[in-house]
């Protein structure tokens, strides 16, 4: 089973390394259709937690982060968090790629590749790379309910 994307995308180049030079990564929420409030990005792209992970441990690694890019943050840096998202519980870990994955009560945060445009939830309920991916709320619960899937985001 190939975990392969059929497309290149010309938008963001940095979208997996969310570690910037000039600061770090920033935290927030943002309402979805169908979802509710959920956690995102600097960007304002959602966040996902990836079942496996039991909400300790980073396990999508090699080609599945090349499709599931966990939210990095630099050594010695702490996220930056907005109105509505609680700091007590932000946190990272070590990445077995190398370097510290965010992580929101203990889960590891990441992107969808797919979700290249702010406020789109492509992953929800998609199982993929060996597990099944859900948004965060800022209560840090897991939003397990699916959404209709759009055509062409059910085949990475």
């Amino acid at each position: 089973m190939a975990v392969a994307c059929g497309s290149s995308s010309s938008t963001s180049s940095s979208a997996g390394s969310q570690s910037s030079s000039s600061g770090g990564v920033a935290l927030s929420t943002r309402a979805i259709n169908g979802l509710g409030t959920v956690l995102v990005n600097g960007q304002g792209r959602t966040l996902y937690t990836f079942v496996p992970d039991k909400a300790k441990k980073v396990t999508c690694t090699g080609p599945c982060a090349v499709v599931w890019p966990p939210l990095k943050i630099g050594a010695g840096q702490k996220p930056s968090v907005s109105a509505g998202v609680k700091a007590s519980l932000v946190s990272s870990l070590p990445d077995p790629s190398g370097g510290r994955v965010v992580t929101y009560n203990g889960w590891p945060l990441y992107l969808y590749q797919v979700d290249q445009i702010a406020g789109t939830d492509h992953g929800q309920g998609l199982n993929s790379s060996g597990g099944v991916w859900y948004a965060i709320q800022s209560s840090g619960a897991q939003i397990t309910k699916h959404v209709k899937q759009t055509t062409g985001a059910t085949g990475y």
